[in-house]
C-alpha cells in the first residue's frame, strides 16, 4: 500500500503531483487512433481547473457527474478529474446499455451529464433535468462544452476537505444486454486500495506502457490501465477498440510492454492469418487475460504460437481486481495469487471455510465494515451485503496459493442432484483437435433435472463425427458428467463483454426441442 494511506482524492492529486513536478514531459496517455498524448503536466493541469470548475457549479462531495463517452484522452481526463477534485463519477457504456439510459440517468439524479457528441441520444438527454454537455477535445479550445468550459478557468488546487475515504468515487454500470444493468457504487477506499496491489501483482514499474482497448467504463480497465500507472508513472497505450489486424502493430509501435485482453481477444489472435514480426514484440512482457475463464488449451497454444507469455487474473466489478498472474510466475490454468488484503476464502454453502483443494464459493472482504452496495431503479443506495461478498464463482485454492476457478453458480449443471462444472468438460472437448470452441450447458431433463448438452465450433475446413466424439467423452469423463449430446455450431452467442453467453445456448436448446 501507499505510505499516502488515506484513500480519498488527496491520494489522486498525490500520485499525479508526483510524476509531473519529476518529470512533467512524460506521457500519461498515448492514443493509438488519432496519434495524440497527454503528458503528466498537462493531466496536473487540467485536473487542476477541472476542479475550478466543479466548484464554480457548486459540485461538492457525493454529488455525481455522469460520463457517457467512449475510450479517449478526454474520457479518462475526467474520470480522474472528478475524483481528485473528491465528487463522484458515474461511467456508462452507452452502446451496451443504450436500452436502460432512460431509467439509469433519472436514477443517478447527477448534477452535471457530460457526454460523446453523436451518440444519438439527444432525446434522452433532454428528458433530464440536469446540465448535459458535450465532451469536447482537451487540445482544441475552439470547441464547446466541457473542455471549453474547463480550459477558461484557473488550475487551482481546490479540493473537497469534507470528501472522505468512505464517501462514493465512483459508479459503474455492469454490462446489460438483456437483463437491467447493476449500478456498482464504490467508495474512494473500495476503489483506490485496490489499485497498489493491481500493480504490485502484475510487477508494474515506471518503465511499463500498458496497452489497452477495453472500455474504461468498466472497473478492469479502470484500476489496472488508468490508475495502476498513475499511482506508478507508467503510460497507458490506449485504443478505443479491439482490432485484430493492428493489435500487435500497435505494441509494436509503441512498445508495449504489457497488453490486456480476454479470453476472445486471445482466440481471435490465435485464429488470425495475419503475418507477425516476432521480433518487433521484444518489449512486451505479458499478455493479460481477464473477464472471463481462458481454458488451458488456448493459454497454451497462445504461448506456443507467438512466444509471448499470457497472464490469465481476475476480479469483478463489486471488488476491483483479486488475483494476479504475472506472466513470469504465472500458473498455466490459475487466475494466479489473491491480493493479500482481500483476505480471499473458498467457503461451503453455508459460508464456513474449506480445506486446501476443495471446491466451493469464492469469497472476499478486505474490509470488515465495508458495504457492498447497489444503485437502486429508484436512486436509492441498497446494500447487497456487509464485511464479505461472494463473487458468484466457484473454485478452489491450491498448495502454492493460486486460485483455480472452475466455474460461475449460475453456470453449474445440476444433474441428479450432483453438481457439474461445464468449464471441465469443456477443457476435454477442447483435446480434440478439430475443434475451436466449447460452451456446455445443462438443459431440463425430466429424469435428472438437468442433462450435459454441448455446443461445439470446428476449425475451418474440418469436419467432426459427432459419435466419434460422444465416444471420447465417454471414455475420459464419469458416465455423469459425460454429454448426452453434442451440437455442431457455426459460432457460438457471446455477451457484449466477449463472454460466452451460456444462457443463450440453453435457450437456444429448449426453443428447438419443445417437448
Amino acid at each position: 500500500m501507499s505510505k499516502h494511506a488515506e484513500f480519498g482524492p488527496n491520494l489522486l492529486r498525490h500520485w499525479i503531483d508526483r510524476v509531473a513536478e519529476r518529470d512533467p514531459d512524460k506521457a500519461y496517455i498515448v492514443c493509438v487512433d488519432d496519434r495524440r498524448t497527454i503528458s503528466y503536466g498537462q493531466l496536473q493541469r487540467l485536473t487542476r481547473q477541472i476542479a475550478t470548475f466543479l466548484a464554480k457549479r457548486g459540485i461538492r462531495t457525493n454529488d455525481r457527474v455522469a460520463l457517457l463517452a467512449g475510450n479517449s484522452i478526454e474520457h479518462l481526463v475526467c474520470y480522474i478529474g472528478v475524483m481528485a477534485y473528491g465528487a463522484t463519477i458515474c461511467t456508462i457504456h452507452v452502446e451496451m446499455n443504450r436500452g436502460n439510459l432512460a431509467q439509469i440517468l433519472p436514477a443517478l439524479n447527477s448534477r452535471l451529464t457530460v457526454f460523446d457528441a453523436g451518440l444519438g441520444i439527444d432525446d434522452i438527454l433532454a428528458k433530464i433535468s440536469v446540465p448535459c454537455l458535450p465532451l469536447g477535445s482537451f487540445d482544441d479550445d475552439t470547441n464547446v462544452g466541457f473542455y471549453k468550459s474547463v480550459a477558461a478557468c484557473e488550475p487551482t488546487d481546490i479540493n473537497l476537505a469534507s470528501t472522505r475515504p468512505q464517501d462514493d468515487a465512483c459508479i459503474l454500470f455492469t454490462s446489460g444486454t438483456s437483463a437491467r444493468p447493476k449500478g456498482v457504487v464504490l467508495t474512494f477506499r473500495e476503489l483506490l486500495s485496490n489499485v497498489e496491489p493491481t500493480a504490485d501483482g502484475f510487477g508494474l514499474t515506471v518503465d511499463d506502457r500498458i496497452y489497452d482497448f477495453r472500455s474504461f467504463n468498466w472497473c478492469s480497465a479502470q484500476v489496472l490501465s488508468a490508475l495502476a500507472p498513475l499511482s506508478r508513472g507508467a503510460s497507458l497505450i490506449l485504443g478505443r477498440k479491439f482490432t485484430r489486424s493492428r493489435f500487435f502493430q500497435h505494441v509494436a509501435e509503441h512498445g508495449a510492454t504489457i497488453a490486456a485482453g480476454n479470453p476472445t481477444t486471445i482466440n481471435m489472435l490465435l485464429n488470425s492469418d495475419d503475418p507477425l514480426n516476432v521480433e518487433a514484440l521484444a518489449s512486451l512482457r505479458f499478455v493479460i487475460s481477464s473477464s472471463a475463464p481462458l481454458l488451458s488449451e488456448d493459454w497454451r497454444r497462445f504461448e506456443q504460437h507467438f512466444g509471448i507469455p499470457v497472464a490469465q487474473s481476475y476480479g469483478c466489478s463489486e471488488i476491483g481486481w483479486i488475483a494476479t498472474n504475472p506472466g513470469a510466475d504465472r500458473h498455466v490454468g490459475t487466475v494466479g495469487k489473491p491480493a493479500r488484503y482481500h483476505q480471499l476464502a473458498i467457503v461451503h454453502d453455508h459460508g464456513q471455510p474449506l480445506p486446501m483443494g476443495d471446491i466451493g464459493h469464492v469469497e472476499v472482504g478486505g474490509f470488515s465494515d465495508n458495504d457492498y452496495r447497489y444503485l437502486a431503479d429508484n436512486g436509492t443506495i441498497k446494500v447487497h451485503c456487509r464485511g464479505r461478498l461472494r463473487t458468484g464463482d466457484i473454485g478452489f485454492l491450491d498448495a502454492d496459493g493460486y486460485l483455480h476457478i472452475t466455474g460461475r453458480e449460475k453456470d453449474l449443471i445440476i444433474r441428479g442432484g450432483i453438481n457439474i462444472s461445464p468449464l471441465e468438460i469443456d477443457s476435454i472437448l477442447l483435446q480434440w483437435p478439430e475443434i475451436i470452441e466449447v460452451a456446455t450447458v445443462g438443459v431440463p431433463d425430466h429424469t435428472y433435472g438437468e442433462e450435459v448438452v454441448s455446443f461445439v465450433v470446428a476449425r475451418p475446413g474440418a469436419t467432426i463425427d459427432v459419435d466419434d466424439l460422444l465416444r471420447y467423452c465417454g471414455a475420459v469423463l464419469p458416465a455423469f458428467k459425460a454429454p448426452k449430446q453434442i451440437v455442431l455450431s457455426n459460432h457460438l452467442p457471446k455477451t457484449a463483454r466477449g463472454k460466452i453467453d451460456r444462457r443463450a445456448l440453453a435457450e437456444q436448446w429448449t426453443s428447438d426441442h419443445p417437448a
